[in-house]
């Protein structure tokens, strides 16, 4: 029952809309309790003769309906009417349910996929996209199915119940007690079956996720795929998967089978009792055969009800199922928290920035340290160089500046400030990144370019763009800026993706950039364009890059060599090779004799 609670938020702003269905409800429920009269008129009066019940005399008269055959016709008329009524009434109330379901649906997604941007990364980093995306488009939907298609189908019911059973007791005390004498054993259906039916619901939620998780990690990684000649392995995982996922959904269709076909006998049973007393009633002269009909249509009618409510416990274990998956990502606290009272850091594009680690200490994982008591200074407008090997925590470090992560211990200064006093909009408001791996995404290239700022104008993209000489190669393209580009930029070269992410870089000018090896992959001409889009990039801002080419960073202001997590040296080029220290066992790149001479502008190769 926690899932109403939680989930009521989600229902209030449509509160009067929901009355509306209720109302819609209560009127339908009225001409489904008049259905079953015509009939009996029909067969007792039109039929067998008899006279027209005393309150129905009088408008017999005002009707002129004083023959069998006028009985007959307005009886067939009334029928046509209350069925007709209570449709459209159905229909009205079905719509109306339907934009209260959709619209429901679409905000509870909506703050789970706020939720999850906010997430820390190690939350990501230890769960499958596929199955998160499953959880934002397809769990989302219990909200509907509780709400909708449970809490107000079960309200109808029970109020249709009510009416009936009130109906029954007149009409015959002991015939109303036989027909409902199913209610309890239904009652203890519900309980035996409900617990199983909620966990194998779970079960295939989960298994269906892992699936969705799996082909979002093929087809992410086609490429890898098909260079290693994975593709017979991967669709056996995959299909393993898929019968993983058959046979829990076979699972959970087996416990509601096996829960409806015990309703249906059940219902059965109390719908024979009633046609076998009833019939003895008749013989004895307790009840008219019309009032038997009568009798046995709101027997029929009771047991939908019944059957309704029982089979919503099933509905309701599917959905809450999938409410626990939604609340399980909504509960999780792993996030970066923003400062309840920020602090302001300068306008970001008055001044290049001062950077600054004092004993930061971090690990991604408890116990283990990635970043050891580092400590360094990176003054504004330096450009400063970070080197070392593989595994070192470069990475780590990097991922620490935009609060991707907040480190374990220490703290970061960006102008003096504590980044973690810092709104994260405005912190990643001062900073800019060009990494190796540039992320295009589907969209048109201006779009790309104005990604950091949707309020760019056309002249501001351009000029980014012939900042980060990108313009000439953009203007070929048959739709120019225009252009839609491929999942991940593929149908871009290396280096136009790289010039890209520059002129990115360049339209949101921010006063520190952080570069990551951004053409380390790229021929030489690519690298000859995307250095001189660098070279300007940087000039007047605070450069921090992450070097693997040790030949191309002689000219930065200051190196700092990164040995298992620590600063082992920090100094110009030439006197970390003079000392002979860290820096000079570091293994040369494969680049260093062609690249030796290159002048500090074309240092962020």
């Amino acid at each position: 029952m926690n899932w109403w609670r939680r989930l009521s938020p989600y229902a209030r702003p449509h509160a009067s809309a929901m009355g509306a269905v209720l109302g819609l409800m209560v009127a339908s429920i009225l001409f489904d309790l008049l259905k079953p009269w015509p009939l009996k008129l029909i067969v007792d009066n039109a039929l067998k003769g008899q006279a027209l019940p005393s309150g129905l005399q009088e408008w017999a008269q005002r009707l002129n309906a004083n023959s069998p055959e006028a009985v007959l016709a307005y009886c067939a008329g009334a029928t046509v009417v209350f069925f007709a009524l209570a449709w459209l009434l159905k229909v009205t109330q079905a719509y109306l349910q339907t934009g209260i379901g959709t619209a429901m649906i679409y905000a509870l997604a909506g703050d789970l996929f706020r939720h999850l941007q906010k997430l820390a990364l190690a939350f990501h980093h230890q769960r499958q996209t596929g199955d998160l995306v499953r959880r934002v488009t397809a769990d989302c939907t219990c909200i509907r199915d509780l709400i909708v298609s449970v809490a107000l189908p079960a309200l109808t019911s029970i109020v249709t119940l009510v009416g009936m059973a009130l109906i029954l007791c007149r009409l015959d005390l002991g015939l109303a007690a036989v027909s409902l004498g199913a209610t309890p054993l239904l009652g203890f259906c519900i309980w035996h079956f409900a617990r199983p039916m909620a966990e194998r619901a779970l079960l295939q939620s989960n298994a269906e996720g892992n699936t969705v998780g799996l082909a979002n990690q093929v087809l992410g990684a086609l490429v890898l795929v098909r260079v290693f000649g994975r593709e017979t392995e991967e669709t056996r995982l995959y299909e393993n998967s898929v019968a993983r996922a058959n046979a829990a959904g076979l699972r959970t269709v087996s416990s509601q089978v096996q829960f409806k076909l015990v309703v249906g006998t059940i219902t059965s049973i109390g719908t024979a009792a009633v046609l076998a007393v009833g019939g003895w009633h008749v013989l004895a002269g307790k009840l008219t055969l019309g009032e038997l009909l009568i009798f046995v249509s709101y027997v029929q009618a009771l047991y939908g009800p019944l059957e309704t409510l029982a089979y919503l416990s099933s509905g309701w274990a599917s959905a809450a199922a999938r409410a626990r998956r939604v609340f399980e990502v909504i509960d999780a606290e792993e996030m970066i928290s923003e400062p309840r009272h920020p602090k302001a850091l300068p306008n970001a594009h008055a001044q290049a920035a001062e950077l600054g680690f004092i004993n930061v200490t971090f690990g991604y994982e408890p116990g283990r340290t990635i970043l050891k008591n580092l400590s360094f200074v990176v003054r504004a407008g330096q450009r400063i160089a970070l080197v070392g090997r593989s595994g070192a925590g470069k990475s780590a470090l990097l991922s620490l500046l935009p609060r991707s992560f907040d480190p374990c211990s220490g703290r970061i200064e960006i102008n003096g400030i504590d980044i973690r006093e810092v709104s994260l909009s405005d912190l990643r408001a001062h900073i800019s990144f060009v990494l190796q791996d540039d992320f295009i995404l589907p969209l048109t290239i201006a779009e790309n370019i104005g990604y950091g700022r949707p309020d760019a104008t056309a002249e501001e993209i351009r000029a980014a763009a012939e900042a980060a000489h990108a313009d000439q190669f953009i203007r070929s393209l048959p739709d120019g800026y225009q252009t839609v580009l491929g999942e991940s930029g593929a149908t871009l070269s290396g280096g136009e993706r790289q010039r890209l992410s520059i002129a990115r870089a360049f339209l949101k000018a921010a006063p520190l950039l952080i570069l990551d090896e951004p053409s380390s992959a790229l021929d030489s001409q690519s690298e000859h364009l995307v250095m001189q889009g660098l070279e300007r990039l940087s000039a007047g801002r605070t450069v921090f890059v992450v070097a693997h080419r040790l030949s191309t960073i002689r000219g930065a202001d200051r190196i700092l060599v990164l040995e298992d997590g620590q600063i082992t040296e920090a100094n110009s080029y030439h006197e970390l090779c003079a000392c002979g220290g860290d820096y000079s066992l570091l293994p040369p790149s494969r680049t260093q004799a062609t690249n030796a001479e290159k002048p500090l502008s074309q240092l962020f190769i």
